[in-house]
């Protein structure tokens, strides 16, 4: 089988979907998979995503890149940061899958790792992989975090970047399930935790995978 380069969109704690996916892409350990960021909040299972990503990785080669909401949750667990916006935007039901008990410490070693290994953005062949958008002017390795990691599409779709690769995104959610592909961007959040789809992409040959929380796929 001919090495394939797949990107997923935002998971949000939707396990369910994310096995659902996995089992029909089958990634191999030829294979890199690049994981958008947004793994927990939100969804019902924070935990039981950065479990399946721990095992995944194991497996293939996984990338994985970090999404504002990891950013918010290791800001108030290490940093001292407030916790109220973390908590309005999907903090609680990432609590409450670890079992909360009022320690701030509950992240688990494997699970603190994992975090840790996260990167702004990644870069392989025609392709640059990052959480939200860019500055397309701006060198990948000088970008703003503010724009790698929180802003919007709905503010206005950047310009292809300088290097001419094509960007690969996820964080505004496309709330009708589709894809967003303008050509030189591809964003795959296509609103899982909401009621949409989980996507992967194989952004070589766009070949396309989708699943949902009740167990669902569609291709």
């Amino acid at each position: 089988m001919t090495q394939r380069l797949i990107a997923i969109g935002d998971i949000h704690g939707c396990r369910t979907a994310l096995e659902t996916l996995l089992d029909a892409v089958q990634p191999s350990a030829e294979d890199t998979v690049v994981t958008l960021g947004d793994y927990i909040d939100r969804g019902p299972d924070s935990r039981g995503v950065i479990e399946t990503l721990i095992r995944l990785g194991e497996r293939t080669q996984l990338v994985g890149v970090l999404g504002n909401h990891e950013e918010m949750m290791l800001e108030v667990l290490h940093h001292g940061g407030s916790h109220h916006a973390w908590l309005r935007y999907g903090g609680v039901e990432t609590l409450e899958s670890y079992g909360f008990d009022g320690d701030l410490d509950f992240l688990p070693p494997e699970h603190q790792q994992f975090l840790d290994a996260l990167g702004d953005f990644y870069v392989a062949g025609d392709f640059f992989f990052t959480h939200a958008a860019y500055n397309p002017e701006v060198a990948l390795e000088d970008q703003e975090i503010e724009l790698l990691r929180w802003y919007s599409l709905t503010n206005g779709i950047p310009t292809q970047h300088q290097s001419g690769k094509t960007a690969v995104v996820g964080h505004t959610a496309n709330r009708d399930g589709e894809i967003l592909d303008t050509g030189h961007l591809i964003c795959l959040d296509t609103y899982c935790y909401g009621g949409g789809w989980l996507t992967a992409m194989d952004v070589n040959t766009r070949q396309v995978w989708q699943a949902n929380e009740q167990g669902e796929l569609r291709q």
